[in-house]
């Protein structure tokens, strides 16, 4: 069997990030830049409000209780040029530009305005800069706002919509076929025939791909059959950036995916000293990487997260790949026999006084989806009799990009 980190360095480092593209800020979400970002503008682009209030010489209001002559109102998208001299305020809403002469703000709660509008009573004195947001307060001119390798949030996209940076350069998503293999599956609601299973790998890892920020292609059920694995492979090889197939990577009999990826393409077939998860192929159709992951759903799932995820996000340009791996204490005994494999169980972990604490989430068979469809990480039991409750224990986050 291949050690797991011998399986990993393979698959992550035989891929290459894709090439790049200009695209509208709208469509980026997920996406990673490919170079810095700097501002040409300043944010806030004027001097402004952050209250309601009223606009006024800080030195007028050194003597309060006082009364000051209103001279004009200024709202939000008015140029606000109302000038404020001595003794004056305008009145102003929250986001209008500061204007000339006025130096602070002075909330409305501590004023009183006049019935005729003509004078406003200022309860309390405030400094210079009271309440206004200055130009460039957040970004100035030639700042760098982003750099290369950021990973596009809405907050990212805020940002660069503030700066007028409506098209992007960012790493291309990959698009990701997906396929399932069998002539056991079934898809649909229909009756089960005695033998039969419903296809539940396609939907998780089309669920899986999209959820990652990558495209997913539906490529279908594919049936134990050569001729028709032939035309589906080599139709993702033309449409597709990588492809997953779920299925026929063991050693039965009837599992010609083997059969076909290595007459079109060059195969790595590999038993990795993992569980689950311990058959699993990689290697190339034409540049398509393929990524052949196990039947059985946990499985496929599993495989999914330790190889495919990683070699994926690195496609996409993504500067950390792996989910966190981080230390957490075993609440009850998460016992094992020693098969000389890496075990990953499917764990719920709750975060509890300053430390993550791991429970079995249900079955750890490779065929029970529930407990897998339940955890939120996957403990990291090396091989020999497992922890203990209270011991320490490695987990991935599966929560947690």
């Amino acid at each position: 069997m291949i050690p797991l980190e011998e399986a990993r360095e393979y698959v992550i480092g035989s891929v290459s990030p894709l090439d790049t593209i200009t695209l509208p800020l709208n469509e980026t979400r997920g996406m990673v830049l490919v170079n810095d970002v700097a501002s040409n503008e300043a944010v806030p682009p004027f001097a402004n409000t952050a209250m309601d209030g009223f606009a006024v010489q800080s030195g007028d209001t050194a003597g309060a209780p006082t009364t000051l002559d209103v001279v004009g109102t200024i709202a939000a998208g008015d140029k606000g040029d109302v000038p404020v001299g001595p003794g004056q305020a305008a009145r102003i809403m929250t986001g209008a530009p500061l204007p000339p002469g006025a130096d602070a703000i002075i909330m409305v709660e501590l004023t009183t305005f006049s019935e005729d509008g003509q004078t406003v009573e200022i309860a309390e004195p405030v400094p210079a800069g009271n309440h206004v947001r200055s130009a460039g307060e957040d970004i100035e001119p030639g700042d760098t706002v982003f750099e290369a390798g950021t990973v596009i949030t809405p907050g990212h996209l805020g940002v660069l919509a503030s700066l007028g940076a409506y098209e992007v350069e960012v790493r291309r998503r990959p698009r990701v076929g997906v396929i399932s293999t069998g002539d056991e599956l079934v898809d649909g609601p229909e009756p089960l025939e005695h033998g039969q299973i419903r296809d539940s790998n396609r939907r998780t890892l089309l669920a899986l791909v999209e959820e990652n920020g990558f495209e997913a292609v539906d490529l279908g059920l594919v049936r134990d059959d050569k001729d028709s694995l032939t035309e589906a492979i080599q139709n993702a090889a033309t449409t597709c950036d990588a492809l997953i197939s779920s299925g026929g990577v063991s050693m039965g009999a009837f599992d010609f995916v083997k059969v076909v990826l290595d007459e079109l393409g060059e195969m790595r077939w590999m038993q990795i000293a993992i569980k689950p998860a311990k058959p699993m192929a990689f290697g190339f159709v034409d540049d398509m990487p393929v990524f052949g992951l196990p039947g059985n759903p946990v499985s496929s799932m599993v495989s999914f997260e330790l190889f495919a995820r990683p070699a994926l996000r690195k496609m996409a340009g993504h500067p950390r790949i792996d989910r966190p791996w981080v230390q957490a204490i075993a609440s009850e005994d998460l016992l094992r026999r020693p098969d000389g494999k890496t075990h990953f169980a499917r764990v719920i972990a709750e975060y509890v006084d300053g430390a993550y604490r791991l429970r079995f989430a249900g079955g750890q068979g490779s065929h029970q989806l529930r407990a897998m469809a339940d955890a939120n990480a996957l403990a990291v039991v090396p091989d020999g009799d497992g922890v203990e409750a209270g011991g320490i224990i490695t987990a991935i986050l599966l929560e947690i990009p």
